[in-house]
């Protein structure tokens, strides 16, 4: 009878295990040791880079189907303009809400990050493969992507449901503010962070978190924990995320007296991050918005609304060799809401705005 119910035991741990491990959705990792160094600081007057104050009002867009430009006024000549219109409204009449944050790979996927403005710190990931769309003539024709979901008389027209193949949604997850998705040019992984917010700009822990996205699934199967945390000097966390060629990590901060690059590595199990050595006198904007880097370029972006600067990512080696002479920047009209700007491949970049949500593409390298 002992060795029936042993039995019986066993089988009914072993299918509890299959049940929880079939259903587990994202493995958690708790980082033990602090993941922040920190030297001694200094700053850099970078003086090419102007400010940029965000507007009482965003410029909004009339004419939604039409191509769209956003110009440089000052600093570095670069012009961006429509690229895809985003689907509005979403799969099935949804509203996905605002786009906060894109990613982009080498050649194929597309990635947006949506945060409807009903669903506090909640948010979903839309992948599109790009290198489809754009064999079907998009590029040509946005207005087509942008309308790809809505139906006339009832129904969806041969053209609507081919694009719509092209186009998966991923599920609602926790993503936090959202604005932080990346793609890891050395392993191809997607990683953001989960910067969960009581408030606006305000972190609800002192935790850092970061995710990695399960490209197929569009939501996250690992996450690690840890604090960031160097002696009297703490920082929750960050909002921005980028990495290059060779999977280094970085994102940006402002503190309230300069701009502060972190620089560092996402292992499987934990993180490693260093805050580099120099302060930047001027940042870009109000608004923290954005990293990216540009693969060809090899220069890291730092993106305010209206207003983008950039440096070249090896000068923060060692000590840090930023001069101002390293600097490019542009300041931009109309006002839009600069959400992110990606990279796939070219040195051509990608840049997402809101209000009439699109991704424009530089005319020239940037």
């Amino acid at each position: 009878m002992k060795v029936i119910r042993f039995i019986i035991a066993c089988l009914f741990s072993y299918t509890l295990l299959g049940f929880f491990t079939a259903n587990a959705k994202m493995v958690l990792y708790h980082q033990q040791s602090s993941a922040l160094t920190k030297g001694s600081l200094r700053y850099i007057n970078d003086s090419k880079v102007k400010y940029v104050s965000k507007p009482k009002n965003y410029a909004h867009v009339v004419h939604k189907a039409d191509q769209h430009t956003v110009r440089s006024t000052k600093g570095k000549k670069v012009s961006f303009t429509t690229r895809y219109l985003l689907p509005s409204p979403g799969k099935g009449a949804q509203h996905w809400g605002n786009p906060q944050s894109i990613a982009m790979d080498k050649d194929k996927y597309m990635y947006v990050v949506y945060c409807p403005t009903n669903l506090k710190n909640k948010g979903r990931i839309v992948r599109f493969d790009i290198r489809v769309l754009d064999q079907m003539g998009i590029r040509l024709h946005p207005e087509l992507l942008q309308s790809t979901y809505v139906k006339t008389n009832g129904h969806y027209s041969k053209m609507q449901k081919q694009i719509q193949k092209h186009i998966k949604v991923g599920p609602l997850f926790v993503t936090g503010h959202g604005q932080s998705l990346a793609y890891n040019w050395k392993n191809h992984g997607l990683y953001m962070w989960r910067d969960n917010e009581k408030a606006p700009r305000v972190p609800s822990s002192q935790w850092g978190y970061i995710v990695h996205v399960d490209s197929n699934r569009l939501r996250p199967d690992k996450m690690i924990r840890f604090r960031l945390k160097r002696g009297r000097f703490s920082v929750p966390g960050g909002h921005t995320l980028t990495f290059d060629k060779s999977g280094n990590a970085y994102f940006w901060s402002n503190p309230g007296f300069g701009g502060y690059i972190y620089k560092g590595k996402i292992h499987h199990r934990s993180v490693k991050f260093r805050l580099t050595h120099q302060i930047l006198r001027k940042i870009p904007g109000t608004r923290i918005q954005s990293m990216g880097y540009n693969p060809i370029r090899q220069r890291l972006l730092m993106v305010s609304d209206g207003s983008i600067a950039s440096f070249s990512a090896k000068r923060l080696n060692g000590h840090g060799h930023l001069t101002n002479s390293n600097f490019e920047w542009s300041e931009f009209a109309p006002i839009r809401e600069f959400e992110g700007i990606a990279y796939d491949g070219s040195s051509h970049g990608n840049l997402l705005v809101n209000h009439c949500p699109e991704v424009l593409q530089a005319d020239r390298a940037f």
